[in-house]
């Protein structure tokens, strides 16, 4: 049983979750700070609250997409199926509900604590989104891919909504007189709209490898609708436009040295560009849904690699 729910919650991704917050907030949040020669402020019980409310909601995501995808899950992994074959369905609805409700009662609290209503915004709509994806979105043409890009995207955004609302909750008199806000969501920013991109491409080779169940339940995706060639094409260019896009804030952005000897520009190339032209290749020879999840496989641990990035910013910051 306790493997299933294991399985069913995705504990893995949950704790690469967890870590992307914490940081997001211990390695560039609180790096921005002390550039400007101001102290850390988020405190360390408000930041517990919201990994713990961040992890609690997206568990929910992950049941009530397991709990909709049953007859699809039958056809494209059926030895990775929990529901219905270990844990009933009524079983996995508690679950996201019980999941879901605690999570957003943590997550209320944090945004009250913080007095930030777009932290708490965040919090109501995300498990709604997540419903309404595992339900129907996620059948539509690119609609579910692009929620569940924005949703990640969103994550590390929440830590700049938390500096900012507790900075002018706490320190009011001096904020107009700093950039704190621009630096937090410029820096933050970035690494949201790389977790939004890479989740885009992982979304869509999902799909690619999912065509078989999600073909017949006439699910309305990228592959289904224009093809395996067109959709590896858009893949490609999203990859390569993500790949320059990083480039450039490199060379033209970043306020870090752009030699050859710097960590920056080193993990730019070996942590990250490299890591995309093995995605490409993989994505590119693969023809049976094992190489898609190779692909897969690979997109992920980009995605934690981009997210050390941020080691990188501590140490030159």
């Amino acid at each position: 049983m306790i493997r299933n729910i294991c399985k069913l919650l995705r504990v893995e991704n949950l704790i690469f979750l967890s870590i992307l917050l914490w940081t997001m907030e211990k390695w560039v949040a609180a790096s921005v700070l002390r550039h400007i020669g101001f102290p850390e402020v988020l405190p360390w019980w408000l930041l517990s609250l919201m990994i713990v409310a961040t992890v609690l909601i997206a568990a929910g995501g992950y049941v009530i997409n397991d709990y909709f995808d049953v007859k699809i899950d039958r056809i494209n992994r059926p030895d990775q199926l929990v529901v219905t074959n270990g844990i009933s369905k009524l079983q996995a609805m508690r679950i996201f509900q019980i999941l879901t409700a605690v999570g957003l009662v943590i997550g209320l609290v944090a945004a009250w604590s913080a007095r930030s209503w777009h932290l708490a915004i965040v919090y109501i709509l995300t498990p709604g989104l997540l419903w309404f994806y595992s339900a129907s979105y996620k059948r539509m043409l690119l609609v579910g891919n692009l929620i569940i890009a924005l949703l990640a995207g969103l994550v590390p955004l929440t830590i700049a909504m938390a500096n900012e609302a507790w900075l002018n909750l706490h320190y009011a008199m001096v904020m107009p007189y700093l950039p704190l806000q621009h630096d937090l969501y410029a820096w933050l920013g970035g690494f949201a709209l790389f977790a939004c991109l890479c989740t885009l491409i992982r979304e869509i080779t999902k799909d690619l490898q999912d065509q078989n169940g999600d073909c017949e339940l006439e699910c309305r995706t990228l592959p289904i609708c224009c093809g395996t060639m067109p959709t590896k094409i858009v893949l490609t260019c999203l990859a390569l436009g993500t790949m320059a896009l990083l480039c450039y804030f490199q060379w033209a952005v970043l306020p870090f040295p752009t030699g050859w000897k710097s960590p920056s520009v080193r993990f730019l190339i070996f942590g990250i560009l490299i890591p995309f032209v093995c995605y490409l290749a993989l994505l590119w020879t693969a023809k049976i849904p094992s190489d898609y999840r190779s692909s897969q496989g690979v997109m992920k641990f980009l995605m934690f690699l981009g997210t050390m990035y941020s080691y990188v910013i501590f140490r030159l910051l």
